[in-house]
């Protein structure tokens, strides 16, 4: 089963994908764009081209998302916290309509 995509962008990062097991599932809308590494502080630069392609700029803030428990962490994601709000409202809204009746 495909993960669906959204006009929202929900693909593999939304709740379709989300709810498929394993390392790899949900991950076929996506791909490694860059390599990036970790310096002796902890940080990483986020690459030029994808800072663009994303929209991100100097200042913004980004939510980091962990994928799995424990040492069983399969990715790591980046949200921009501007569009945080609507993703946790789109997951769970329904499930909070439901609970309220």
């Amino acid at each position: 089963m495909q993960a669906k995509r959204s006009r929202r962008g929900a693909g593999c990062c939304g709740p379709d994908g989300m709810k498929r097991k394993g390392m790899m599932a949900g991950m076929s809308c996506c791909k490694i764009e860059a390599v990036v590494s970790v310096d002796e502080r902890g940080q990483l630069v986020l690459p030029k081209d994808i800072r663009e392609k994303a929209g991100i700029k100097a200042g913004d803030k980004l939510a980091l998302i962990m994928h799995g428990s424990g040492k069983d962490v399969c990715c790591i994601s980046l949200i921009k916290t501007e569009g945080l709000a609507e993703g946790v409202r789109t997951m769970l809204g329904p499930m909070m309509k439901d609970m309220l009746g």
